[in-house]
């Protein structure tokens, strides 16, 4: 059997990442993988309907997969137009109605990497700590204790110095899980978007307590705070986006 009826017979069999890599091997297998029927069939494979109507005289069946089964690539975010340093956040911790800790932080103190936790902490809060997601930290000092009976609450704003505008990040959210594998407690809030971004929703901002324990009847012995946006934003530049489409008053 000649080559080229070989090629015909092998080429509908294919899947459209091989025969696109068959065009590549020679001209002789790139003019006939070019061959409209080949990829007809590859489209009545993945959209069925596309093929119940002829395609207009401009556009065929192979530019029509080459178009629409492109994967999206990542595409590189635009630099931020907000720093850390045009940023200041309000961070209040009660114990009930207790207040037990409240400071303002500048933005700069906040971003990743401005501090090293002290020593004596667990291996796997260490390993956590020094792993790759973007995680903003921040040392408490002095340290507080939480009994685990005691109901902790936190709320976060932050303050942008170019407009003077404040938007909430989390608004008084309770420490519900307290994870001592791993000597974390954690609560979350929902971030609130501008309107000017009506598709952005369920973005959750996450806070931590980075702890220690202390004494025999449990307590928690809080060193640290840590906070994130690991559902959408890894890295500082998109930390900096998603707090700049933040709904500021």
């Amino acid at each position: 059997m000649p080559c080229e009826e070989v090629l015909k017979a092998v080429f509908p069999l294919l899947e459209g990442i091989d025969l696109a890599s068959c065009m590549l091997v020679a001209k002789q297998w790139r003019e006939i993988a070019r061959d409209d029927y080949f990829w007809k069939c590859l489209c009545a494979k993945r959209w069925p309907s596309i093929c119940k109507r002829p395609p207009p005289p401009s556009v065929t069946y192979f530019k029509l997969y080459q178009t629409f089964y492109k994967r999206p690539q990542r595409r590189a975010l635009l630099p931020p137009r907000l720093s850390f340093s045009d940023l200041e956040f309000y961070i209040d911790i009660w114990t009930q109605e207790r207040l037990i800790f409240s400071e303002v932080v500048p933005g700069p103190v906040l971003q990743r990497g401005t501090w090293i936790p002290p020593p004596g902490i667990c291996d796997v809060l260490r390993f956590h700590l020094e792993g790759p997601e973007y995680k903003m930290t921040l040392p408490v000092e002095p340290r507080f204790s939480v009994l685990p009976s005691q109901n902790v609450s936190i709320s976060v704003l932050v303050a942008r110095r170019d407009s003077n505008k404040v938007a909430c990040i989390i608004n008084k959210s309770v420490f519900e899980y307290i994870d001592r594998t791993a000597y974390r407690a954690l609560a979350y809030d929902y971030l609130d978007f501008s309107p000017c971004y009506p598709f952005v929703s369920g973005i959750r901002a996450w806070i931590s307590l980075l702890f220690m324990d202390h004494g025999s009847e449990g307590d928690i012995d809080v060193f640290g705070i840590e906070m994130d946006f690991c559902d959408a934003a890894n890295s500082e530049e998109e930390v900096l986006w998603l707090l700049d489409m933040l709904d500021w008053k």
